[in-house]
């Protein structure tokens, strides 16, 4: 019999019988990974994810000696005193009858730093999981890609520039860093590329790492440059010259204090953390020495949670420890702004 309107077989509302009850959205949909494809449609089978960039890496050493039971890594600076001889403050000489010698002293300080817990549940439902293999589309394995993705996304954050919630800053923005100023020549980089003056980028370049240097006690040349990926782009697509093929990055790595004083390269790369980083939004770019002794990241590996079913869910989270990055020696790092 067929539906009479409103009020018809009892159906009060004016509702009709029926699927028509039911509606999925195209959010429903795509969140099973299943679509509606056409007769004459082709679709790519091929699992595109979001376009990332993370660097963390490449940039700085690890502290891998941390645990989950940890939660506050901690390090040590020592002081050294020792004074002279018959002069205080030179060499400690003595003589063959003496009895009152000079001794050295030592002062320990620690810094302490918590650790934090990460964590993030991977939760999909049976139903789910056989409509995606169904499907030809892996929820699961998708998901758990989801939660590594977002795990090194923080990573790359709390290592280039912290986190304000809990007052972490990072290798780009660093509270103990204190050498930190505009760049010794006036006007931009790309200024003095269309100047046709790449000397100055150069000049830029040696004043960060002589700074380094000095504060350091002349001890520590620093091996790496880091700048904004647009300056390190227009470093890479210009010559020194009209008449020359030598890049500017190349001049700039050959000509470097690093290159001769440590024997090697300057290594330059591009980072985006410093993109407006610098004071008053200006773009910044780095200089340190990429060492464990000097600089490193703690952090756990992630852990699994036991694997729970839960109802219709299959359960389980992955967390561990992310800490803040520790610059033990932090007159190794410079920063100068106005790229």
């Amino acid at each position: 019999m067929p539906w009479d309107g409103p009020g018809g077989f009892g159906f009060g509302g004016g509702r009709p019988p029926g699927p028509s009850f039911m509606t999925y959205d195209g959010y429903t949909r795509d969140s099973t990974g299943a679509f509606f494809i056409g007769e004459l449609e082709r679709l790519d089978q091929t699992i595109h994810e979001p376009l990332v960039s993370v660097t963390w890496g490449r940039d700085i050493d690890l502290r891998e000696d941390i645990t989950t039971g940890d939660e506050i890594s901690s390090f040590t600076n020592s002081a050294f005193a020792a004074a002279g001889g018959i002069n205080p403050t030179g060499i400690s000489w003595i003589g063959k009858n003496v009895n009152d010698i000079t001794g050295a002293q030592l002062d320990i300080g620690k810094t302490p730093q918590p650790l934090f817990l990460w964590g993030m549940e991977l939760s999909y439902t049976m139903p789910e999981l056989a409509s995606a293999m169904q499907a030809g589309r892996p929820i699961d394995s998708q998901k758990y890609d989801v939660i590594k993705l977002k795990h090194t996304m923080d990573v790359d954050q709390l290592v280039y520039v912290g986190d304000t919630s809990i007052n972490a800053t990072g290798l780009c923005n660093h509270s103990a860093v204190t050498n930190v100023t505009n760049k010794s020549t006036a006007g931009t980089w790309a200024a003095a590329i269309t100047g046709n003056t790449p000397g100055l980028i150069l000049q830029d370049v040696n004043e960060l790492l002589s700074s380094v240097w000095a504060a350091s006690g002349w001890a520590v040349m620093p091996t790496e440059l880091r700048v904004p990926p647009v300056q390190f782009g227009q470093l890479v697509a210009n010559v020194v010259s009209t008449a020359g093929n030598v890049s500017i990055l190349r001049f700039l790595q050959e000509n470097s204090l690093c290159n001769t004083q440590n024997g090697r390269p300057l290594n330059i790369q591009p980072l985006k953390w410093l993109v407006n980083r610098g004071t008053g939004n200006a773009q910044r770019m780095i200089c340190y020495t990429k060492d464990y002794q000097r600089v490193r990241y703690p952090m756990t590996p992630l852990q699994r949670t036991p694997l729970e079913w839960r109802s219709l869910y299959n359960i389980t989270t992955y967390w561990g420890r992310l800490g803040m990055i520790e610059v033990v020696y932090p007159e190794t790092l410079g920063y100068r702004d106005g790229l």
